[in-house]
């Protein structure tokens, strides 16, 4: 009964962390948030698509960047290390953005009524209960969220601006 419970409670400070971070994602780049969420809204099938073939393909790179940097030598380690790290904080930025766009559409399609503070709060708590849930949610709902948001993000930066 205690795991239970502290699961429980990891899961609640684990929600309230990310709740501020996509709180603080959105004041600090609006319209990067904004087009990941124009984005997710017009085209969710190409944004899940892109960011499933940019997700595989980064992570493939960086794995295999730091594989081979495990059975280098001391200078060489650390030539491969440092692209290694720097593609993963890459798709750690995307994947933020694209969550918390995720978060805030969710939240504007929950709650229509509530302001856009809480439209993003409790879009973050629905979607990590939501992902939280044994195997639909672990298998199913987060990896769909995190290559929607990443595709979707990734399709802002190549998008043109309307003149």
């Amino acid at each position: 009964m205690s795991d239970i419970l502290r699961l429980f409670l990891a899961l609640i400070l684990i929600t309230t962390g990310l709740s501020a971070y996509f709180l603080v994602l959105n004041a600090l780049f609006p319209q990067r948030v904004a087009k990941a969420v124009s984005n997710i809204q017009t085209m969710p099938a190409r944004a899940f698509g892109i960011g499933l073939v940019n997700f595989i393909f980064f992570a493939v790179i960086a794995g295999v960047l730091l594989s081979v940097a495990e059975n280098a030598g001391p200078f060489i380690k650390g030539i491969l290390t440092i692209p290694a790290i720097a593609i993963l904080a890459f798709l750690t930025i995307v994947l933020s953005l694209g969550l918390a766009g995720m978060s805030e559409l969710i939240g504007a399609r929950s709650f229509p009524d509530a302001s856009g503070w809480k439209q993003t709060l409790w879009g973050t708590i629905c979607l990590a209960f939501a992902s939280a849930l044994p195997f639909v949610g672990w298998f199913l709902l987060l990896p769909y969220v995190s290559f929607v948001g990443i595709g979707s993000v990734i399709l802002g930066f190549f998008q043109r601006e309307k003149t």
